[in-house]
Formats: C-alpha cells, structure tokens, sequence
C-alpha cells in the first residue's frame, strides 16, 4: 500500500470518528440561536460542552494514535497515553479503565502500537465493560497486552485480519486503518501481534516488540 493511499484511510476514520461530536456541536449551535427559554438555553450549553470535551478527547488521543507526536521527543512519557486513553474511553464511566504501564516512557513506535491496540479493544465492548492496558519490558524488548472484558465484544474479522496480516492490503477499509497501522509497525520492528478472543466476553491482544522500537 502507497503511503498517501494509508494516509487516507487513518483521515477517513479520523473523520468518521470526529463527526458526531462536531455534528453535535453545529445542531447545538443553531437550537441555541433559536431557543430563549434560559432553561433549554442552559440545557444546550451543557450539551455543547460535552460534545467540545468528547472532540478535544478524541483528538487527543488521535494526535498520539495516528500523528507523528511533533511536540515531544523520540521517547514519549506513558502518562500522555493514559490521559489520552482515560478522555477517549473513561470520560462516561460506560468502560472501567485498568492501567499495568509502569514505563515512564516508550518510543513513539510503541505508544502508536499500545494506543491502536487499546482502540480497538475499547471499540470491541459494544456494550461496555472493562479495559486492562498493560506493558512489561524485558531483556529482548517490550510486551504489550491489552484485555477488553464485557458483557458483549465485536471484534470486526476484518480488523483481525488486518492485525494478524491475513489482509489484503489493497482492500483494507478505514474501520481497519488503527489494526493495518499497528501489524505494519510491528513487523517494521520484527515483532508479532497474538490476538485471542475464542473466551466468551474476552477479547485479549497483545504485541511482541523488540528493543530497537
């Protein structure tokens, strides 16, 4: 895959992602132009302050996610993945967020790969649940692994696919933009990516990857 045709597929599901909350933000606009009842006024600004945090959040941790991290160095510190993690997943209390990083910093090739992984299994709990984001380093590199357990999880085949490699890359859709992302920097480093998700409500994804990332 040429790197502009990736490049469009991280911006459709970043548009796909920021639509609702910008969405949000315009209808807001317009019913408090209309409205002059100060109770419903009050009700809009409370509605277009959460639809600005839900953007600013996603943004955020889509700047980590998917962006080159301009604002900081090679080494990024892991308490701006989990701020990113906590304002995209833990702001409504639907998922229940289980941090194991004692890392004070990781390459950004690595915070890419734990963050991806973290969308994907925080995307899985279509009904909520909880979402354990764990890494450990060793002698040979670094292992992340990250568990989404809830009373309902989807994983897309597709995005299983794309993680394990099993896709073909000409037909790799946007929903699977963060699992293409993340297989791809995992082999760049010479890792391996294991996903188990044959226990019911379980979903379990982790990352192998080597010290040179």
């Amino acid at each position: 895959m040429k790197s502009y045709e990736f490049a469009s597929l991280l911006c459709s599901r970043l548009c796909h992602d920021l639509l609702s909350p910008v969405g949000a933000l315009n209808n807001g606009i317009e019913l408090l132009a209309d409205e002059h009842d100060p109770e419903m006024r009050a009700r809009c600004l409370d509605l277009l302050g959460e639809s600005a945090r839900a953007s600013a959040n996603k943004l955020k941790f889509f700047r980590l996610a998917f962006g080159a991290a301009g604002g900081f160095a090679d080494e990024v510190d892991t308490r701006e993945a989990r701020v990113a993690i906590e304002g995209l997943f833990g702001g409504d209390g639907r998922v229940q967020l289980g941090w194991m990083v004692d890392e004070p910093t990781m390459s950004k090739s690595a915070l890419k790969i734990l963050l991806n992984l973290v969308l994907i299994a925080g995307d899985a709990l279509v009904r909520g649940g909880r979402l354990d984001v764990g890494a450990e380093r060793h002698a040979s590199g670094l292992d992340i692994v990250v568990r989404a357990e809830g009373p309902r999880i989807v994983l897309d085949p597709e995005l299983k696919r794309a993680l394990v490699g099993e896709s073909d890359e000409q037909s790799i859709a946007p929903r699977a933009a963060a699992a293409w992302l993340v297989h791809s920097l995992v082999v760049e480093t010479g890792g391996e990516i294991q996903v188990a998700d044959q226990e019911e409500n379980v979903l379990l994804i982790g990352a192998a990857v080597p010290t040179a990332a």
